[in-house]
């Protein structure tokens, strides 16, 4: 027969419902109170430096190329067509040496021209001094004949005035107005003399400054006539010289360019916000890729353009063989030197006078954690430490943006 029995309880299954439920509670709670783990960044990706004190060079940098101190210009000096390019770039040149020759016929006809002026001017010069030295010898005769005459009437007179008893009186009157017409005469006659011997002189030294004056159009058509073969006019090196045969010149046309590539300066461009502290003979430093020659300050544009200010930097040592111009620098300038101060590299971020949330490496190295630091002035390579680290503390410098939302993460080595 069946013995009936009772049914089980439930209290015991409720017991531990509600047991699993308080652990879930709690556990939840637990790992609400957890902080997040912290990511783990590669250390073979960072790279970092120690902060250090001492003297710290505040240095701006900027790119640019090299160039030639001295340009030679060369510019047509008359017109003409290119009868043959003589030069090519990269020749070097002395003051002699010919870089093109050209050809106007209308130049060498006015040349031609005023040659035959002048020597019909010089012609008309010789006959011209010819006649008039001829009318002047004939005064001169003239006034030497009067004067004989003149001596001759007087010592007539002075015969007459001995034996005055024995001439006659119209005699001797007759030859005293001899004596005076003669000396009224020979005053006039070398009155004349002088008159036309300086007469000669202006119409000579006239004739003279017309042939002088002939002269200078005579060379002035022959050097255009030499400008016909272009020469270099210096030692250097032909940088431009792009004509063709054929092509027509008008004067003051720039035909060429000569450059003396042992006399080269940098020019760079830093930037507008970093050039307000660059001065005049500050020492500076040209890098050409195969070596860092120094210089100093020459030059500061005073207006910039596209935010960037152009500096021009004099080399103070030579230049290695292989520079060339329009050679691709980079230039550091010393701006000033900060002594006793905390520094170390520049990271990827942050400006001068600003506060900025760097890694500090902590636990040897094992762990990075996030401080503020407040950088002041900053160079090409370095920055000054106002606040926020000490001596002897690494800091990470690589680009750590996509951590920012982490204030501590691991290194991995």
């Amino acid at each position: 027969m069946d013995i009936p029995r009772e049914p089980k309880g439930k209290k015991g299954r409720y017991l531990w419902i509600a047991a699993g439920v308080l652990a879930i509670v709690a556990i939840t709670l637990f790992l609400q109170k957890l902080e997040p783990a912290a990511p783990t960044v590669d250390g073979a990706i960072v790279w970092t430096d120690t902060v250090k004190r001492g003297s710290m060079l505040r240095r701006v940098r900027g790119t640019g190329y090299l160039r030639p101190e001295d340009i030679v210009y060369i510019s047509a000096e008359t017109a003409g067509r290119v009868a043959r390019v003589v030069a090519e770039p990269g020749l070097v040149t002395e003051p002699e040496t010919v870089l093109l020759e050209l050809n106007n016929p209308q130049v060498e006809l006015d040349a031609l021209e005023q040659q035959r002026q002048l020597t019909v001017a010089e012609g008309e010069l010789v006959n011209l001094t010819n006649s008039l030295e001829t009318v002047v010898l004939n005064q001169r005769v003239t006034v030497n004949r009067v004067r004989n005459q003149h001596r001759d009437a007087v010592r007539r007179l002075e015969a007459f005035n001995d034996v005055r008893e024995e001439v006659s009186r119209l005699e001797l009157e007759r030859t005293q107005d001899e004596v005076e017409e003669l000396r009224d005469r020979l005053e006039i006659e070398e009155r004349t003399l002088r008159v036309l011997t300086e007469g000669i002189e202006r119409q000579l030294a006239a004739k003279r400054s017309q042939i002088e004056r002939l002269k200078e159009l005579a060379e002035f058509h022959q050097r255009r006539l030499e400008s016909m073969n272009v020469k270099a006019g210096t030692r250097g090196v032909v940088r431009e010289l792009e004509l063709e045969v054929g092509q027509w010149v008008s004067p003051g046309q720039v035909l060429g360019v000569i450059i003396q590539p042992g006399r080269l300066k940098a020019v760079v461009r830093i930037q507008e916000t970093q050039a307000g502290d660059v001065v005049l003979g500050q020492e500076a430093e040209v890098d050409t890729r195969s070596a860092k020659v120094k210089g100093h300050v020459a030059r500061i544009d005073p207006s910039a353009s596209g935010g960037m200010v152009t500096v021009d930097i004099e080399l103070d040592e030579m230049l290695p063989p292989s520079a060339r111009p329009d050679q691709s620098v980079e230039g550091v300038i010393t701006i000033e030197r900060l002594d006793d101060v905390l520094f170390m590299g520049r990271p990827t971020v942050g400006q001068a006078n600003s506060r900025v949330g760097m890694f500090m490496l902590v636990e040897e190295g094992r762990y990075a954690v996030r401080v503020t630091v407040h950088i002041g002035q900053t160079s090409v390579d370095r920055i000054e430490i106002v606040q926020g680290l000490q001596e002897g503390d690494e800091v990470i410098l690589s680009d750590m943006s996509r951590w920012d939302a982490f204030d501590r993460v691991r290194i991995r080595r």
